[in-house]
């Protein structure tokens, strides 16, 4: 009898231990057919033109009085080719290997909010490119979060460069915090260590954000510095500011987004400053088992005195055929202002002579 009674006892603890800690295996998987009519057409499969296709783990156990240890790690995936080529930093060596590049975090959470350490999104980034109605995937994808936003720059007939125009989607070496909800208000900040030997400075990140979120109402603000990044797009520091927000009228919701980038020295010391700025307006609306979503995008590159512009138009429909399945289909046409070629919708297929370029992709997503 004392014997069961140890026995019981013993499997209590246990199912308490395991209910106060967890591990969560997650994921989407999301490919579509592609046709972008350009300089040269192209059609084919892409992965990830709806949400990102991933892998994830996540767990947290809870240490008592309040405060609980998490992880998070998330690699990207290429449904078309297989690959995990996926999340890295804008400009960096291709990889086809999979790795955790989307989210490597640990941390501490609390009354006081949550501590993590790694590499993830940055706070200015997750506050507004939430109200790209795109999600920042696909041809419809708002460019103004574009990662690093890598410009193909003419120096001479025989010779082009890539160059970074604003902050990366992601920060690696970082230190982040993010705070309680105050009544639907929230702050988030991120430091990244540049870690490049004899130049701290160099290759640092820090950036802020700010959201509310009450009823119908959605607010953001972003504000970001990266210094000189340490790599192939050697550049001056980059300050980035961005502010979005929507409301939800029930039929519809509308929302809005802005974001401006400054890149000191754009090409090195002692060259021109380049500007980029942006904004965006948006509506989707519920049909049916699904949702219509449409956005207008206008860009705008200033540089040693020039300008250029650019117009972005795309809507589609996501079909919900369950709460994990869904069926979409987007169109995008873009059209860059004095035939120049520097945005584009797909790199798939070169901007046409007249600066234009449009698709039309449908896919199917599944998230598990």
């Amino acid at each position: 009898m004392k014997k069961s009674l140890i026995a019981l006892a013993v499997l209590a603890a246990s199912g308490a231990a395991m209910a106060q800690s967890s591990v969560t295996l997650y994921g989407v998987a999301d490919a579509g057919v592609t046709y972008v009519n350009g300089g040269k057409n192209f059609t084919g499969v892409e992965s990830g033109q709806n949400k990102t296709s991933r892998l994830g783990f996540k767990g947290v156990e809870d240490l008592g009085g309040g405060l609980k240890a998490n992880f998070v790690l998330e690699g990207g995936l290429n449904l078309d080719s297989g690959d995990g080529n996926s999340g890295a930093p804008a400009g960096a060596a291709a990889s086809t290997g999979f790795s955790f590049q989307r989210q490597s975090t640990v941390g501490l959470s609390g009354g006081f909010g949550e501590v993590r350490l790694g590499r993830e999104l940055t706070a200015a980034y997750n506050a507004t490119a939430r109200y790209d109605v795109f999600g920042s995937v696909g041809l419809g994808a708002s460019q103004l979060w574009a990662n690093g936003g890598v410009f193909s720059i003419p120096v001479d007939p025989t010779t082009v460069i890539k160059a970074r125009s604003t902050t990366d989607q992601r920060v690696s070496n970082a230190v982040t915090y993010v705070s309680p909800d105050f009544a639907g208000f929230k702050v988030g900040v991120n430091y990244g260590f540049g870690e490049v030997a004899g130049a701290n400075s160099d290759n640092r990140y820090m950036g802020a954000a700010a959201t509310y979120d009450n009823g119908p109402i959605s607010l953001g603000f972003g504000l970001e510095r990266m210094n000189k990044p340490g790599n192939a797009l050697a550049l001056g520091n980059t300050d980035a500011i961005s502010l979005g927000g929507s409301y939800d009228l029930g039929v519809a919701k509308l929302l809005a987004g802005y974001r401006q980038s400054t890149v000191k020295g754009f090409l090195g010391d002692n060259t021109p400053n380049l500007k980029t700025k942006g904004y965006m307006l948006a509506v989707t609306a519920p049909v049916g088992p699904g949702l219509v979503r449409a956005s207008y995008n206008r860009y705008e590159a200033r540089f040693d005195d020039g300008k250029t512009t650019a117009n972005h138009f795309s809507a589609g429909y996501v079909y919900n055929m369950s709460k994990r399945t869904a069926l979409y289909g987007t169109y995008s046409y873009l059209k860059n202002s004095n035939e120049d070629n520097l945005w584009g919708i797909s790199s798939k297929a070169a901007v046409k002579d007249n600066g234009s370029q449009q698709g039309l992709q449908v896919g199917v997503t599944h998230a598990f």
